[in-house]
Parts: C-alpha cells; sequence; structure tokens
C-alpha cells in the first residue's frame, strides 16, 4: 500500500470562469497548498495568477507523482486527458457548458487518480450546477458526481452511501437529505436512512481523534414536533433510528429542537460545546447556521467515500471572478483538512 504522505494531493480547479482558479492560486502563492497539485487548465490558471497580480510560472507535469521535479516558484498543473481545451478564453462569471464540462473532467480524472492510489486526498475547488447541466452532466452537485465515480471505480453496482459534513471550528454538522426539494427531502426521510447517517458520522468524527463523539440528532418540525402536536416524525422515525443507533453503541442523543440545537453543539470560547457533530434532516436545516458563523472558515466534508474529498463552504462566486479579490481561507482550511483526514 502506499504512504498517503508521499502521495500528492490534488485540487480540482473547478469552474473556470468562477473564483476557483483564483483562490487556488492566492493559496499556493501564500505557502498554503505545500506540494498538492492542481488538477485543471495551465491556461486558465495562468490567466488566475494574472488576475491575482502574481508573476509566477505554471509546470505542466505528466501525472500528480511528478511534483518532487517542479521548482518551488512555479504552479504545479497535471492537465488530465480529455480536457476541453480554450476554457481561458470564456469570459469570467457566466455561465457555459464548456465550463462545466472542464469541471467534470478534472473531477473525474482526480477520482481516477486516488481510487489508483496515485494520490492521496481530492480538495474540490466550486463547480457551477448549471453550468454542469448545460454540458448534460446529470449530477446536482459535486456529491452525487463522487459517489457514482467511486462506485464505477471500484467495479461496485451500487454507490456508497454517502453523507455531506459541513464543519468549521466552532460547529460540525452531517446532513440526511441533501440536494433536493424540501418536500422531497421529508419524503425521503426513513428510519434505516437515519441510522446509516449515524453511524457514518459516528466513524468519520472518530477519524477527527474523538473516540465517542457525542452526536445530537436534531429534529425535523418545529420543537421537534411537540409531543406529536407539529408533526410526527420525530415519534414515528427520527426517535426510533436514535434508540436503534444507541443499542449499536453509538452515543447519539435527541431529537432535539433545530432552532437550539445548534447553540448548543457550538464549541466556542467561554462556551464548550455539549456535542461533537450534529445530524440534520435537511439541507438548510443544518447548513445555515454553519454558514451563517462564516464561509470563509467552513469546510465540506463527503463523508464515506472511499478516499478523502473535502470542498470550501461557498460557491463560484461569479460576481467577484477575475477581480483578484476572493478569500482563499475556506479552501486553505479545505486543504489542511484533507491532509489531516488523510494522513498526508
Amino acid at each position: 500500500m502506499n504512504d498517503s504522505r508521499a502521495l500528492p494531493l490534488l485540487v480540482t480547479m473547478g469552474d473556470p470562469c468562477g473564483i476557483g482558479p483564483e483562490i487556488i492560486v492566492m493559496a499556493w502563492a501564500r505557502g498554503a497548498l505545500g506540494r498538492a497539485v492542481v488538477c485543471g487548465d495551465a491556461q486558465v490558471m495562468r490567466r488566475a495568477l494574472a488576475a491575482a497580480g502574481l508573476q509566477r510560472p505554471v509546470a505542466c507535469i505528466d501525472s500528480p507523482v511528478d511534483v518532487a521535479m517542479v521548482p518551488d516558484n512555479a504552479l504545479p498543473v497535471w492537465q488530465p486527458p480529455g480536457l476541453p481545451v480554450g476554457s481561458h478564453l470564456l469570459p469570467w462569471g457566466q455561465v457555459a457548458a464548456s465550463a462545466g464540462a472542464a469541471a467534470a473532467c478534472c473531477i473525474e480524472a482526480a477520482v481516477g487518480e486516488v481510487m489508483a492510489g496515485r494520490a492521496s486526498a481530492i480538495v474540490t475547488a466550486p463547480i457551477h450546477k448549471e453550468a454542469l447541466a448545460a454540458a448534460g452532466v446529470s449530477f446536482p452537485g459535486h456529491t452525487e458526481m463522487l459517489q457514482a465515480l467511486a462506485a464505477r471505480h471500484a467495479g461496485q453496482a451500487e454507490p456508497p452511501p454517502v453523507r455531506m459534513m459541513l464543519a468549521n471550528d466552532e460547529l460540525r454538522v452531517v446532513l440526511v437529505t441533501i440536494h433536493v426539494s424540501l418536500r422531497r427531502a421529508i419524503e425521503l426521510l426513513d428510519l434505516p436512512g437515519i441510522v446509516q447517517t449515524l453511524r457514518i458520522t459516528h466513524a468519520a468524527v472518530q477519524r477527527f481523534g474523538i473516540a465517542r463523539p457525542r452526536i445530537a440528532v436534531a429534529g425535523l418540525n418545529p420543537h421537534a414536533g411537540e409531543g406529536g402536536l407539529f408533526g410526527d416524525e420525530e415519534q414515528r422515525i427520527i426517535g426510533p433510528a436514535i434508540a436503534a443507533a444507541r443499542a449499536e453503541g453509538i452515543d447519539a442523543t435527541g431529537p432535539y429542537a433545530p432552532d437550539t440545537v445548534f447553540m448548543r453543539a457550538r464549541d466556542a470560547q467561554g462556551h464548550p460545546g455539549e456535542f461533537d457533530v450534529v445530524v440534520a434532516m435537511t439541507h438548510d436545516h443544518g447548513l445555515i447556521p454553519v454558514k451563517y458563523l462564516g464561509v470563509e472558515q467552513g469546510v465540506n466534508v463527503t463523508l464515506g467515500l472511499p478516499f478523502v474529498r473535502t470542498s470550501p463552504d461557498h460557491g463560484t462566486a461569479f460576481d467577484l471572478a477575475g477581480r483578484g479579490r476572493a478569500d482563499p481561507a475556506s479552501l486553505v482550511t479545505a486543504v489542511r483538512m484533507a491532509r489531516r483526514l488523510s494522513g498526508g
């Protein structure tokens, strides 16, 4: 087995019309990427360097493992096979099908490298869902695409069960459902899915060095249903799922009122958190509290994949693209977390 500490970390460039390439070069210029390799278009990265006011060379390499031969003052870029040409000519801040195709190509290539044991982990810069759709990519976002690619490379008929975790220094939140409508999310909630989320969460937080994670489970309805007055999901599926997880030795408690549980879990100066992680039933229930604390420090971690993947907690920010004003802080945190989780 390859030593992950000796393998390069891959950073996919994201949508070439967004801020992804800029925050990558900014983070790299500050020394925050170390010997990570950019999986992307060399010309796009040159344009990003210029936009950020950085006069640094780009070194194109034939394989990510060749990063050791790149001088410290050059940005190492691996252009994957099949990468669409001309992305650097696309206007900043606009949806383009070819940009979506380029972003998808980089993601697919990065997964191939990490699954083949030639990379330690993947950090993904932001993609644009409309651009992906325009390119004919059938996945609504990174998470679903990575899930399918992992199954394909592993030769599995079914994709591995995954969950999205958003984390910063004060709060960790894992979601049971993600990119579906709210109505559909409620329809999808069931006891097996919640138990599976608790299992995945328990194992993942243990990788953070917490031997027995304290998992708070947020309810779905106001006041966690108020004993069935405002909905029965807590009594019918969420409560029984918690009981089933506890029978397996998982320290899960709840369901708690979703309007207060995040405050209780927040681990801040002078306010030690009561819990190590919160499991929320729906996308916005869970992500609004984390993002309110500051997207610049938030990191998206995909739990359940056969490799480590993290990403910044923000989108393509088309309104900032090409101006050299984007903040790379979340990307820097994502790289740091990927290295921590992969041992690299």
